[in-house]
This record gives C-alpha cells, sequence and structure tokens, in this order.
C-alpha cells in the first residue's frame, strides 16, 4: 500500500510551505491519461438585452484559451513540479492545436497527445460579463472512442519509470476495451489514481485512490440527489458502500465549497474545509486538487497530510476567474499563513475577539504538537465540527521543554504552528509560554473549550477558567494507541537501529 509511510519527524511530508518545495525538488514522473479539453473564455460587459428576445448581449472584448479536464490536471502537475506525460486523443484541428501548444508552454510532454482525422477537439465556452459567468456551451462534445491501439502504445511507453498513473474519465474517449487493456497490465501499474464521473467503471483495476465529487458518490450509493445538509455525515455513513463500489484502497469525496472527506482502511474519516470564495470564480478546482493530491502522495505524505495539501491548492485557483493553475508560490504562501495564519498573541486575541462579535461559534483548543499524528487530526476535525471558528495555542519550546523534558521539542514553535496553521480545519494559531492557556482563554472567552484525551473536564485545569466566563469545556473521543512521546521513541529507534 502507498499509504502506510512513517511520520518524518522533519515535518517536510506535513503539508507545511516546506513540502512544496519537497514536492517540486522530488520531480515525480505522472502519466495523466484522459479526456484532454480545449477551456475558452470570453470575457466583456453587458448593457442591454437582444432585440429579437429577452436575453442578454455581450460586448466580448478579451478571449483566453486554456487546457481543460485532463489536460488542465496536467497543467497543474507541471506547475507544482512534476515530470507530465498526458495521454490523450484530440482533434486534427485548430482546437486540438492551440491545445496542444498550450500544453507544451505549461511544461507537459505531448509525445503521447494522439491527433485524429475523425476527432474533433471538445472545446468548452464560457461567457461572462463582469465576473459573472452567463453562458457555457460546449462544442464538439459527442463521446467518440479513442485509438485504442494508438493510445496504449504511447501509454506503455510513458508509464516506464512512472510514479504513478492518473485516470481522468469524463465519459469522452476512454472506452470499456482500453480499461480491459489496462487490466491486463494492472499488476505493472504504479499508483493507481481516478478521477472519474463514473469511478464504478474502474472498479475492475482496484484503484488505490479515487476522488468522487459528491454527485458522483451520490449516485453510485443509488440516490438520486445530494443530501441538503451534513454531506460529510452521510457520505461517512456509507462509506463501505463507496469503498466497496469503487474498489479503492481509499476514496476522497470532494463537496465543492465545503471541502473533502476521505474514507481509508478502518481509520476515522478525515475532513477538509474549504476556503470560503465568492461563486462563479473559476473552472477545474477538482482537477487542481487530484493533481495536487497525487503528486503529495507519490512525494510520500500521508493521506491525510495529502488531502490538506489538496485543499490548499484548489483553494488558491477558486480565487482566480477562469481555468486556473496553482504554481508552487502561491500555495507556499496559501500552506504558510494567509488567512488561516499564524498570529502574534495580541492579534490572535482581537482576532477571536471579532469573529465571536460576528457571531461566529469559537472553538478552543491547546498543546503541544511535537509531531502531528492521526490522533491529533482527529481530534482536530472533530473540534471543527462543533463550530464555526477553530483556534489553536501552541506550547512555546520552552514550555514543551518545562512540561515533556529537556529532550522535546523535537520541532520548533514555528514549524509546529505552520504545519497547524496549513490544516483546514485551523482557523487562527498562535504560541503561548505559560504552562496553561488559562490567561488566553480568559482573553478570547471561547464559548466551547475542547480537548482530547481519555480524562474527564473535572481533571482539567482549565475547566474552572471557562466556567469563570461561560464557556463550556468538552472532551473529545480518545484515539487509542496514539501517543506524541511513542512515535518519537519508535521514530528514533527505527533510526539507531538503521
Amino acid at each position: 500500500m502507498p499509504f502506510d509511510q512513517p511520520p518524518d519527524p522533519s515535518g517536510l511530508r506535513s503539508p507545511g510551505p516546506e513540502s512544496v518545495d519537497h514536492v517540486a525538488a522530488r520531480r515525480p514522473r505522472i502519466v495523466v491519461l484522459g479526456d484532454a479539453v480545449l477551456d475558452a473564455w470570453k470575457w466583456g460587459r453587458c448593457s442591454r438585452l437582444c432585440r429579437e428576445g429577452p436575453v442578454p448581449v455581450v460586448d466580448v472584448a478579451d478571449t483566453r484559451l486554456a487546457p481543460g479536464a485532463a489536460a488542465n490536471t496536467a497543467v497543474n502537475l507541471a506547475a507544482l513540479g512534476a515530470d507530465v506525460h498526458l495521454i490523450a486523443a484530440v482533434g486534427a484541428d485548430q482546437a486540438g492545436d492551440a491545445l496542444r501548444e498550450s500544453l507544451r508552454r505549461a511544461g507537459v510532454e505531448t509525445e503521447g497527445v494522439v491527433a485524429e482525422a475523425h476527432r474533433r477537439t471538445v472545446t468548452k465556452v464560457r461567457v461572462l460579463a463582469d465576473e459573472q459567468i452567463l453562458l457555457r456551451y460546449d462544442e464538439d462534445c459527442d463521446p467518440v472512442p479513442a485509438d485504442l491501439a494508438a493510445l496504449l502504445a504511447r501509454l506503455d511507453t510513458a508509464l516506464t519509470g512512472a510514479d504513478a498513473l492518473l485516470i481522468c474519465d469524463y465519459g469522452a474517449c476512454l472506452g470499456d476495451d482500453l480499461r480491459d487493456a489496462l487490466l491486463d497490465r494492472r499488476a505493472d501499474l504504479p499508483l493507481l489514481v481516478v478521477d472519474a464521473h463514473r469511478p464504478d467503471r474502474w472498479r475492475p483495476l482496484r484503484p488505490d485512490l479515487v476522488t468522487p465529487n459528491a454527485q458522483e458518490a451520490a449516485t453510485l450509493l443509488d440516490s438520486a440527489t445530494e443530501p441538503e445538509v451534513d454531506r460529510a455525515g452521510f457520505f461517512q455513513r456509507h462509506r463501505e458502500e463507496l469503498t466497496r463500489r469503487t474498489g479503492a484502497a481509499a476514496v476522497v469525496v470532494t463537496l465543492d465549497t465545503e471541502g473533502t472527506v476521505l474514507f481509508v482502511d478502518d481509520r476515522p474519516a478525515h475532513r477538509t474545509w474549504a476556503l470560503a470564495v465568492p461563486e462563479n470564480r473559476s473552472a477545474g478546482a477538482g482537477d487542481t486538487f487530484v493533481a495536487a493530491l497525487t503528486a503529495a502522495v507519490v512525494d510520500g505524505m500521508p493521506l491525510t497530510g495529502a488531502v490538506e495539501f489538496a485543499q490548499a491548492a484548489a483553494d488558491v485557483v477558486v480565487r482566480t476567474p477562469g481555468t486556473s493553475v496553482c504554481r508552487c508560490p502561491d500555495l507556499r504562501a496559501r500552506l504558510g499563513g494567509g488567512d488561516s495564519g499564524v498570529l502574534p498573541r495580541a492579534q490572535f486575541v482581537s482576532t477571536v475577539r471579532r469573529r465571536r462579535a460576528e457571531g461566529a461559534r469559537v472553538v478552543f483548543t491547546n498543546g503541544c504538537f511535537d509531531v502531528l499524528h492521526a490522533g491529533h487530526i482527529a481530534c482536530l476535525n472533530e473540534a471543527k465540527n462543533l463550530g464555526d471558528v477553530l483556534v489553536v495555542a501552541v506550547n512555546s519550546d520552552a514550555s514543551v521543554r518545562r512540561l515533556k523534558g529537556p529532550e522535546r521539542p523535537v520541532n520548533t514553535a514555528s514549524d509546529r504552528c505552520a504545519v497547524l496553521a496549513a490544516l483546514s480545519c485551523v482557523d487562527h494559531v498562535t504560541v503561548f509560554d505559560e504552562d496553561t492557556p488559562a490567561e488566553l482563554l480568559r482573553a478570547t472567552r471561547p464559548q466551547l473549550y475542547v480537548k482530547g484525551g481519555d480524562y474527564s473536564p473535572d481533571m482539567l485545569p482549565e475547566t474552572a477558567v471557562v466556567a469563570e466566563f461561560g464557556g463550556q469545556v468538552r472532551v473529545l473521543d480518545y484515539l487509542a494507541d496514539h501517543s506524541t512521546t511513542t512515535l518519537i521513541d519508535r521514530i528514533r529507534g527505527a533510526a539507531e537501529g538503521r
């Protein structure tokens, strides 16, 4: 299994800003097989209605072309530093030429892009006025199976030395015969990731990872519509069926503006939360997500960290109109802080007070978080579910030494905070130097104070402090067999045994 790497105490495999450079430096070889599209965006202004009917007239001032669908996934991988080989079929037409040229400029290897005389390149055109999408129309979108022999020949060549095969199947050209041919090659395939409108089509291949969106997952479950509320909870209740119907080792359901939910083995489900942005801003955030997710997994990042890394990448592109690409500097900035950054104590206090005044339910927790592990992640995600804003106070290095001994912490406060701030469930982080966060609790007065562990609220010294201002205390579910001290001892033992 590719999802069981040991933790890295250096933090490089956690979803912090350093992880962007770590992924890029590895330069993974990733093959993308799928439906390539040319996206066209037409921007203009609208000030009148058409005389022939009550529809707006747009005076188009700018047209931009960009690789879409599987081609956009390939471009996003290249932007993150991967050596990308796209295997796809396009038309031997002007749109196909434009698409291949755009791919080459983006650093994607296009030897595997087959131009077929009987095919016309699928083009998706969006018309906008004042940043509002008014219309999308698709050209030449009838599904035509690709030339199997031509695609397989190029695929076999590209897979030599590949770290991952990413299949992007949106119903255009990947027929059952190609899937069956891959089934014959399954034992020799690298990490297999499937992003498909119908992931059950690829079940015989037993993918390592699939990424259906909420509607696709609901369809898999024979549900006519997605649930209107608590979609993550709905899919969590049906996780075994999702896994069975996809045949995958791990499933990530993307929930649009609500983030994602990850299911793997019998481990606790892992949530990410998306950055709130205006609607109608961009297209292809799902392409960016699966590209970043694949690159992170290939780099050896644990799956929980990989989905956080991918969520951050998707957060970058949804801010930009058009078919956008997440580039390393932007992702580094997003993971390094931005809207969910590490704040000085005074700013942390004022920010939490402001969020409460705005009506948000603030959840406060604290700890050393020396080496982030599954127990931490489970508690933080559970805490986020209890309110609107999750804030974390982190023990300073001096405080950790007083509590844990002279050999701790393993990671500095700045590194520990950077990793926590990169988690989509965490909104704000600060450092405190005292042995307890009592003064920070008095200053911020959160509605809810939470801790993870196998004890009761009356055992917590902070309970009396929280009671002073009428807050509540909650002890979260305890994830057995997860301890930072045990983890560090195991890592050190493994290092000494080498």
